[in-house]
């Protein structure tokens, strides 16, 4: 069945402001559950974790909730689930409990094609251990990060590989479980970052192949929270430093401090409301999920392709890298016209749309775009409309023509 776009809006109180948004990969809109959800928790009473009161209980029953959505969400287990404030925070702890380990000789893997926080908490561990960092260099003409090139990058002293699902930059969707084959083939870990990947269709860490993978639950329409997983096994084998009273069960022990109950909460709600988004799915939430997303993920791979056409069709406009596989995303540039200069002329008008390097520094630079301004990011997200793309279209061309721009 075609995908509802009507019913699926409608869980997003924040679109009745009018605004356009093409800035997902930045963060996404609220589902109306989702708010509910951390208002509720929010008015009940809810004390620190205790299962000796009930309202101890409640906080107990709401961090397990979180993690068994999370679960379900990624194909994983819930004594796997680390909950974190970022996906930033989270990898750096892991960076550093992994890297205490790491000695000089060893060789840590990372890739030009990444958001930076798959990128500095890996070489700043390695360097803080006199390890190598090797770097996956991505092709400039279509943005793919070639495979081929990890056969040469991983040996017998790789420790780590760290690599993306999909970039927050381009969109590109690498070849993760041939890179994590690579990579187990030396017994190294792989790290995947699955912060712009998870949003836009099934996952599944088995699949790909990963031993680490990390999530923000504010790019998949919840509050702004992480999650990493793991295999609990993988969890057992590592050492974080911590406080001495606090919990040293796993995976208790990575996470630091009292969490957010509330949020949590919008954490498994956010779940449940993508788990929604075929409403004819049957069977248990992974399996509502995998419908969900997978609907989702057609919708919105027909709105980049009526994006990607309408851009190419301007010839004052350059998109940046064609991978054949991608996320709903998309960097450009208008000749004539500085990137944050687009950004606020379309902003002026409504359309919320990212621009500069989106932390995704190593492709920037790469490209030599950083000092210039960067790009100019459309993403797409499950509650768009191609409505909306031709609006962004026509929008682009009433601003480029108002600056003398020639777009087509």
């Amino acid at each position: 069945m075609a995908f509802d776009i009507a019913r699926t809006r409608a869980a997003y109180p924040a679109l009745t402001e009018g605004f356009v948004h093409f800035d997902g990969a930045g963060g996404t809109q609220t589902a109306a559950g989702v708010i509910d959800a951390v208002t509720d928790v929010l008015r009940a009473a809810v004390g620190n974790r205790s299962a000796a009161f009930a309202p101890g209980r409640r906080s107990l029953e709401v961090v397990a909730a979180a993690r068994q959505a999370v679960a379900d969400l990624l194909g994983a287990e819930p004594e796997g689930v680390v909950l974190g404030p970022s996906a930033t925070a989270l990898t750096y702890t892991l960076a550093r409990t992994l890297g205490a380990g790491w000695r000089p000789g060893d060789e840590v893997v990372v890739s030009r094609l990444d958001h930076d926080a798959n990128v500095r908490p890996w070489v700043q561990a390695a360097e803080a251990a006199g390890a190598t960092v090797r770097w996956a260099e991505f092709d400039r003409h279509t943005g793919e990060l070639p495979t081929g090139q990890y056969a040469d990058l991983i040996g017998e002293r790789t420790r780590l590989v760290a690599v993306t699902a999909g970039s927050n930059a381009i969109g590109t969707v690498p070849d993760v479980p041939a890179i994590a084959k690579a990579a187990h083939a030396v017994g190294a870990l792989v790290c995947v970052d699955g912060v712009h990947s998870v949003p836009h269709g099934p996952t599944d860490l088995a699949s790909l192949g990963a031993d680490v993978l990390v999530t923000s639950a504010y790019k998949w329409s919840g509050p702004h929270l992480a999650a990493m997983v793991a295999d609990p096994a993988r969890w057992a084998e590592l050492r974080p430093t911590k406080l001495v009273p606090s919990s040293d069960a796993v995976p208790d022990r990575f996470e630091y401090g009292t969490p957010s109950f509330a949020l949590l909460a919008g954490v498994t709600a956010a779940v449940d409301h993508l788990a929604g988004l075929d409403p004819d799915a049957v069977g248990d939430r992974r399996a509502r999920l995998r419908a969900g997303l997978t609907a989702a993920q057609a919708h919105e791979e027909a709105l980049l392709d009526q994006l990607l056409a309408g851009l190419a069709a301007r010839p004052a406009v350059t998109v940046y890298g064609s991978p054949a596989r991608r996320c709903p995303t998309v960097s450009f540039r208008v000749a004539g016209m500085s990137p944050a200069a687009t950004q606020q002329a379309l902003g002026d008008a409504g359309f919320c749309l990212s621009s500069g390097d989106y932390y995704a520094y190593e492709y920037f630079q790469t490209m030599g775009l950083r000092d210039s301004g960067g790009a100019v990011r459309a993403s797409i997200y499950h509650y768009n409309t191609a409505d909306e793309v031709d609006r962004l279209l026509a929008e682009l061309d009433a601003v480029t023509d108002r600056t003398g721009t020639m777009v087509r």
